[in-house]
């Protein structure tokens, strides 16, 4: 039988790679004869550089900007065929903050990529969006990019707050944002509501930074701030639709990198994966985008994952056959403590159902 192993990362235990070489090697235990293919995946966010340089080839430029927190903070370009792709996470990256003071997190990092990117010689780039610890709607990038305005733009989204003009500065370059998320800039599934609270945001404090975004949005463009994608990474997609980028969701970008399409062709089986296969796997993330091709080339795709928060008439929905949780099958304490070997043991246990005799 061939599978394809397409999963994306396990947020803060696995990285992609990882994780499908662990799905592989409990899958091989049951399965032995089975040909396995590895695909390992990204939407945007953290993990979007490493696996599209694996891809594509071209060079690692490295380089070193500021941190969502103003500190020195070291980072990766990759330039291939006249074109950077660039990882905002890298920058401002949930990783760097720790969950703490998103209300004064900055993009300024991102904006700094940009610009290393332009100087590298890309007259195109690709920004992977996605695992942001900020909230400041791109106007630290915007401010790295020479924007000027009436309230300071480098000291996150609380800063934002009545803010009345925007003056918007000329980039000469292609700009792609490769979104893991279709939500708009505001609202009640804008990025602060839908995922200020992942970021530490406090209950109370919500309402208040989505009025400073919605005072940027007033004071620069309402209506790009509804299209899709502006809401995110902390709606950095919204800064990037404002100096003209395009939206493309990130999985189709890295999908079609990896030949995911034929990949999925050539399998019998697609199985993918992440930390938590949950509501917001409907809106550009991995599951639905590798659940997709596997659909399109009419293959079964079963997920694995931390854990499984969808019901099964939601997973239907997806184009997902069937569902798999880390916690169900171990519990919360020992996949936290094994990762790897509790994804390993989980994997075998699927290959028994879905592997032919």
């Amino acid at each position: 039988m061939r599978v394809l192993i397409a999963p994306d990362k396990y947020a803060g235990t696995l990285t992609a790679p990882e994780a499908a070489t662990a799905i592989a090697a409990g899958w091989a235990r049951r399965a032995p004869a089975d040909e396995l293919d590895l695909a390992p995946m990204a939407d945007g966010g953290p993990g979007f550089v490493d696996v599209l340089q694996s891809a594509l080839g071209g060079e690692l430029l490295a380089v070193t900007v500021r941190g969502p927190h103003g500190d020195p903070t070291p980072a990766t370009l990759l330039l291939a065929d006249g074109t950077a792709y660039v990882e905002s996470a890298q920058a401002c990256g949930l990783a760097l903050t720790g969950g703490r003071g998103a209300e004064h997190a900055t993009t300024y990092g991102v904006g700094e990529l940009l610009l290393a990117a332009r100087d590298a010689g890309a007259s195109r780039v690709v920004v992977g969006l996605g695992g942001s610890g900020s909230n400041d709607g791109g106007a630290g990038l915007l401010a790295a990019l020479g924007a000027t305005a009436d309230r300071p733009l480098d000291q996150g989204g609380a800063a934002l707050a009545g803010i009345g003009t925007v003056s918007l500065p000329r980039v000469d370059l292609e700009i792609v944002a490769a979104t893991d998320v279709d939500s708009p800039l505001t609202g009640l599934f804008g990025a602060t509501k839908t995922f200020g609270p992942q970021k530490g945001l406090a209950e109370d404090r919500l309402p208040v930074l989505d009025g400073a975004l919605q005072d940027l949005a007033a004071a620069a463009d309402r209506r790009l701030a509804l299209e899709k994608g502006a809401g995110a990474a902390g709606g950095l997609g919204y800064a990037l639709l404002l100096l003209g980028a395009t939206q493309s969701p990130g999985v189709s970008l890295v999908a079609e990198a990896i030949g995911l399409p034929e990949r999925a062709r050539a399998a019998d089986l697609v199985v993918t994966g992440e930390g938590a296969f949950d509501f917001s796997s409907r809106a550009g993330k991995v599951p639905h985008g590798v659940a997709e091709a596997a659909a399109a080339a009419a293959r079964p795709c079963v997920v694995l994952a931390g854990r499984v928060d969808v019901g099964a008439r939601e997973m239907r929905a997806l184009g997902v056959e069937s569902a798999y949780s880390l916690v169900d099958l171990v519990g919360e304490r020992a996949a936290l403590a094994d990762p790897r070997g509790s994804l390993e043991r989980l994997a075998e246990r699927v290959a028994r159902t879905w592997s032919r005799p």
